[in-house]
């Protein structure tokens, strides 16, 4: 049984995550709650953590995850929610009485070194309800291993949301002189924009703004297992 800050600040993180997977920060959190201190986001996160309700990931900053939702949201709802933070085996998708999302998959996207600019490959992907929010979505096969401390890695297949801009810190796909993608952190300093690859092996791209055109931003991800 949640408090009601409890199922306040679980409610909160969840809807703020659906868009772009990313936590929101305890500052936000503070406030959402109406809190004098970070402290007591503290103490409810460790509260969650304990009951199941999220946990913690290792080695990357403002990363939760949610494990479940309050029953009183729903049995779909709960279960949309877990299968958007737990990958899934791609041929198990489709499964269930409810309708599907089909969206495109434009081939794939070097999460290494840009390739060649991604073009549709004529398959598709269906996706469960609550599995993405609203507006256009497509999918990518990553290649390479510059986001693996994202927890993206080679063959995930990426679920992107189509937008011509994103916030600092958002997880992008984004076209270089036209005519080259890749899979980066979106950074802005000093009139530069800055592809920051999550792999300490990878220098970061520092680009005039001009080079760089925004063609989405990262929603969820599908991991295959053999």
């Amino acid at each position: 049984m949640l408090t009601k800050k409890q199922r306040d600040l679980l409610l909160f993180i969840h809807e703020r995550m659906k868009d772009d997977d990313v936590a929101p920060s305890f500052e936000e959190m503070k406030q959402a709650l109406k809190l004098k201190s970070k402290s007591g986001i503290h103490r409810l996160i460790t509260a969650l953590v304990e009951r199941g309700y999220i946990e913690r990931l290792p080695h990357r900053a403002r990363a939760l995850e949610i494990k479940r939702l309050p029953e009183t949201m729903g049995k779909q709802t709960a279960s949309a929610a877990r299968a958007v933070r737990n990958p899934t085996p791609f041929e198990n998708i489709g499964s269930g009485s409810f309708a599907l999302n089909i969206i495109p998959v434009f081939g794939k996207i070097a999460a290494g070194t840009p390739i060649e600019a991604i073009q549709d490959d004529g398959h598709t992907v269906a996706l469960p309800p609550g599995f993405v929010g609203a507006g256009d979505h497509f999918a990518l096969r990553v290649e390479g291993d510059s986001m693996v401390n994202a927890g993206i890695q080679d063959d995930d297949l990426v679920i992107i949301k189509r937008c011509d801009s994103a916030e600092n810190g958002a997880i992008v796909v984004a076209l270089v002189d036209e005519r080259e993608a890749t899979l980066k952190r979106l950074q802005r300093k000093s009139g530069t924009i800055i592809l920051q690859p999550e792999n300490d092996a990878y220098k970061p791209q520092v680009l005039e703004p001009k080079r760089v055109r925004i063609q989405g931003k990262l929603v969820s991800l599908l991991r295959h297992y053999n």
